[in-house]
């Protein structure tokens, strides 16, 4: 299990590499590589730049990858995510879910994935092609997407 949040880019396979070596216990690799889009609202992305608080960011994930394993069989996971200024076609994430069975590893990245597009404590700033942009929130759907992983007793707690 690990968790880094870098500038620098990444290399997926030499990543997977890494992170199975010689184990013999993985029935299922899922990876998740997010890239920066070329295009935003109807215009070219020119730039977009990502911000987020050391040692807290990489705390709170860290802490929901141990909540993926505590839910899944996992034999092995990784979260990257990179800060900084990033070009279209730039890595930006990856999720690396390691399991000896397929349900768990893609329910996994997909519940890693969902937390990192709403709850991760990034803010990210596009420029777009004819100089306007700004800070980017988090999408409805998006949300949407996350409140499917909610435990009985968190939507009790969040009910009126």
């Amino acid at each position: 299990m690990g968790v880094r949040v870098q500038a620098e880019d990444f290399d997926t396979a030499a990543e997977v590499r890494r992170l199975t070596g010689t184990s013999t216990d993985a029935g299922a690799i899922v990876t998740f590589t997010g890239t920066v889009r070329g295009e935003s609202h109807g215009q070219r992305l020119i730039l977009m730049e990502l911000e987020h608080y050391p040692r807290k960011t990489e705390a709170e994930l860290a802490r929901i990858e141990q909540q993926a394993a505590a839910r899944w069989p996992l034999t092995a996971s990784l979260v990257i995510h990179r800060y900084g200024r990033l070009l279209p076609g730039d890595n930006i994430v990856l999720v690396v879910t390691v399991s000896q069975h397929r349900q768990a590893a893609f329910a996994a990245a997909e519940f890693l994935m969902d937390y990192l597009k709403t709850r991760a404590p990034f803010w990210k700033k596009e420029t777009l092609s004819d100089g306007t942009g700004g800070w980017v929130d988090a999408r409805e759907a998006d949300d949407t997407a996350l409140e499917r992983w909610a435990m009985p007793d968190e939507t009790a707690a969040t009910a009126p």
